[in-house]
């Protein structure tokens, strides 16, 4: 083709924007690259610093795990002059890469992380990934807290975008974790935010990302399935990463059943809002936070079954009658992965419909101790597995939105006790209240961190979107206190 001159040559490239638009793809890459910070709501940002402190807390407690200290010490033969924090240490520091992987591992080593409907982990795939890049800039290029939420919402509303394609990913998933592909693309899509990448490059960030995307739940309740969100952290980084420098992939991977549609039976892909008054996702529905760390399902058995204990108790000194109990029937959607009458190790008891029960009738509560091996194996709790069965009522669907469970014990005597939950606490109809979410972030970070350092990190994530350097957070993060702190403290207008 010959063009006549400069003017010619820019219609040519103006029709083939236009006409890239029109694609799911292109629409994305063109929200991704307009959102800006005044596009965020009061909402999102509470919201999303709940979001954030949640996961931080999750994540520095998750780094004393045996298995992020596995990836820790494989991903110590990795070393570049760029270097980013890894929560809980103050002189150990890895190449973004693998400091948004070990860190996004560490998120989901003991599945204490947010998780949203449709049904994904969203946070955990991009806070790792943002927080490592926001280190590798230069120097004189600060990133500040409002440059972070924003791309931290970018990457939570590309998820809840995708996962909204499909009916099937409004369950609870049956053959692939969902934030190995919607957490990749999320992640991916964050970076290629703080980037500042144009149109062009976040289509091919997309694209690249898509690439990286899946893995099966057969890993569930193991060691390998912590590494599906620092997979998805440092997959979705290397995507942007890759895609600066101008690495191309397919322009309609949103578009296309070989793409994304890929994953899902019944996948409809459709545009995005437009920019004028962005309405987000997270504004219209928020994450369920976690009191202890196990599958989401299992809570709603938790507080059903602490019910049911309150009114076995009461006649007996606050001890479980355990001789007096014939059999104890949970009812619960069929969800395969979660249905483990006999688990053996921490993994498989947090993904553990059975063991969730009984832990709970035995000691009125779930907490991090209940996953202790000597809590797994001890023999109250093997004796009262033995009577426990499920059962899965043709009503009770498994959705996080919809989903209830009702717990039923039979005495030797022939009584029946039995209560129902329908909302647990912490549900998103349900939220924490921010005390006890504070008190969440306290306990899991003062297992790695000084007190002035936690406080400090409390003091950020609260004033982020006043903050004009955000580096004070991974400063706090790896172990410092304020004292050592110059000017990065201070907030915009002073008001902190």
């Amino acid at each position: 083709m010959i063009f006549k001159g400069p003017l010619q040559l820019k219609q040519f490239f103006d029709s083939l924007i236009l006409l890239w638009r029109k694609t799911i793809t292109g629409n994305f890459a063109s929200v991704i690259h307009g959102l800006n910070t005044n596009h965020l709501t009061d909402v999102v940002i509470q919201r999303s610093k709940r979001m954030i402190l949640d996961t931080l807390g999750v994540g520095l407690l998750g780094t004393s795990t045996e298995v992020c200290q596995k990836v820790k010490q494989y991903s110590k033969i990795y070393s570049s002059d760029i270097s980013s924090t890894i929560w809980g240490h103050l002189d150990f520091r890895l190449p973004p890469l693998y400091a948004a992987f070990v860190n996004g591992v560490a998120v989901h080593s003991m599945d204490f992380d947010d998780t949203w409907h449709p049904a994904t982990h969203p946070s955990g795939a991009v806070l790792p990934a943002v927080m490592a890049l926001s280190e590798a800039f230069p120097q004189k290029k600060k990133v500040s807290g409002l440059d972070l939420l924003l791309a931290f919402n970018v990457g939570i509303e590309v998820q809840g975008r995708l996962l909204r394609f499909s009916s099937e990913a409004r369950n609870i998933p049956k053959r692939f974790h969902p934030p190995t592909v919607v957490g990749t693309m999320g992640s991916a899509a964050a970076c290629a935010k703080l980037l500042a990448l144009n149109q062009m490059k976040c289509k091919n960030t997309l694209a690249i990302a898509a690439s990286y995307a899946g893995a099966p739940l057969a890993n569930a309740a193991t060691q390998t399935k912590p590494l599906h969100i620092g997979n998805a952290a440092k997959h979705g980084l290397e995507a942007a990463c890759l895609a600066s420098q101008g690495l191309q992939g397919n322009n309609q991977i949103l578009d296309m059943e070989s793409g994304i549609g890929a994953f899902y039976t019944d996948y409809n892909p459709q545009t995005l809002p437009t920019l004028q008054s962005y309405p987000w996702l997270l504004d219209q529905q928020d994450v369920a936070i976690k009191r202890f760390p196990a599958h989401l399902g299992t809570h709603w058995v938790a507080d059903a079954a602490s019910s049911v204990r309150r009114k076995l108790v009461e006649n007996s000194g606050n001890l479980l009658p355990l001789e007096t109990i014939e059999k104890v029937t949970v009812k619960v959607p069929e969800v395969k992965y979660v249905n483990r009458p006999s688990p053996n190790s921490e993994h498989e008891a947090r993904h553990s419909f059975q063991f969730v029960a009984c832990s709970t009738l035995l000691d009125g509560s779930m907490s991090i101790q209940s996953f202790a091996s000597e809590n797994i194996h001890r023999p109250a709790l093997q004796e009262l597995l033995c009577k426990t069965q499920l059962e899965h009522p043709s009503d009770n669907k498994p959705s996080f939105e919809s989903l209830y469970c009702e717990v039923t014990v039979v005495l030797r005597d022939g009584n029946t006790i039995s209560d129902r939950c329908n909302t647990f606490y912490g549900h998103w109809r349900k939220p924490l209240t921010k005390g006890d979410l504070e008190k969440k972030f306290q306990s899991n970070a003062s297992e790695v961190l000084p007190a002035e350092a936690i406080e400090g990190i409390i003091e950020t994530v609260y004033n982020l979107e006043k903050v004009e350097d955000c580096s004070v957070l991974n400063t706090f993060l790896s172990g410092q206190s304020a004292r050592l702190l110059p000017e990065k403290l201070h907030v915009e207008h002073s008001n902190s």
